[in-house]
């Protein structure tokens, strides 16, 4: 058969776009295989032992979506899903995993997981508690914007921690990023002013400020990331574009605690979920989206700086009920 080039070319970009949503996929299922691997093994054994799908199947079906944390209203969705489907088709050809996997995708495509972008300088404000991998995934999400052709920067304004300020420094070393620090002990907002105006100045399409880490019960520490924003907005008027929320998926539903506070506290635009690779309550996700609206822009399944990949609703359900 014989191609034109421009055919040829519009053929190659969609086997290379094929290649790279395989790749995609890879890493959200190996970075959700705890998750995945206790999923499916119980819906596995509760499947095969009762196909008839009675009652008390369902509540099995039910306690295990809990148990992976994919909270009551998804867990509810899915159950009636899954009993719909039964009470029409029997148990015949009934797919349970497909069935779980195209409602999970229902739920998480509601909301836009790409990066907001305005003219000049877009900030993005990271926050979250110690240890969650705020400062290193606001390192990763730089990188992300250099890798697709722009120009990021970081704010170090996690100065309450002089280790964070450093690690931040090693990040931008590493992956060639230039970060703005001020000296131990600086105003975090008055870093972030100073890194708002040499961001203008070098023409960098995104800059990303590393906030302190702060626990979400703290309230005199939550008043601190509100001044830090408020100086943002008066230099930058419309500053921080984009507040997000970077939560440890190891914690699991404590995490969704964490979200409720910071969500008071500062607007967030969206949530960064680290360490999915880490836990078997990968469900999370979907359990504090369902009830704050708030879209995963970025979810970590792994340590290194590629490892941190954006967001996407059907390859993360897919992976999370694949069938072995």
């Amino acid at each position: 058969m014989l191609h034109t080039k421009r055919g040829k070319i519009r053929a190659d970009s969609k086997h290379l776009e094929v290649i790279g949503m395989l790749g995609l996929f890879k890493k959200f299922k190996d970075g959700l295989q705890k998750t995945h691997s206790k999923l499916t093994h119980e819906i596995k054994r509760i499947v095969t032992s009762s196909p008839k799908m009675t009652a008390a199947t369902l509540e099995d079906l039910e306690a295990a979506l809990i148990a992976a944390d994919l909270g009551m209203a998804m867990t509810s969705e899915i159950v009636t899903a899954v009993k719909k489907a039964y009470e029409t088709q029997g148990s015949a050809g009934l797919d349970v995993f497909a069935i779980a996997s195209a409602e999970v995708t229902k739920s998480l495509s509601t909301a836009d997981p790409t990066l907001k972008r305005v003219p000049g300088v877009t900030v993005i404000s990271v926050v979250g508690v110690n240890g969650t991998g705020k400062t290193t995934s606001a390192a990763k999400l730089a990188y992300s914007v250099k890798q697709d052709g722009g120009l990021a920067m970081l704010g170090a304004c996690d100065t309450f921690r002089a280790a964070a300020v450093e690690q931040l420094k090693v990040w931008g070393e590493r992956l060639n990023i230039e970060v703005v620090a001020g000296a131990p002990n600086a105003d975090p907002a008055a870093v972030a002013h100073d890194a708002i105006t040499a961001a203008q100045a070098r023409n960098a399409q995104y800059l990303f400020i590393d906030t302190a880490g702060r626990l979400h019960t703290k309230h005199n520490l939550m008043q601190e990331l509100q001044k830090v924003h408020r100086v943002m907005d008066k230099k930058l008027p419309g500053a921080p574009h984009e507040t997000l929320l970077v939560l440890d998926a190891t914690t699991g539903m404590n995490a969704l605690n964490q979200a409720r506070e910071f969500h008071k506290a500062v607007k967030l635009t969206g949530l960064v979920v680290t360490k999915l690779d880490g836990t078997s309550k990968g469900g999370m996700v979907v359990a504090i989206q369902k009830e704050l609206g708030l879209p995963i822009k970025f979810v970590g399944l792994g340590e290194k700086a590629e490892d941190l990949q954006p967001f996407d609703a059907k390859q993360f359900a897919d992976a999370l009920f694949e069938k072995d």
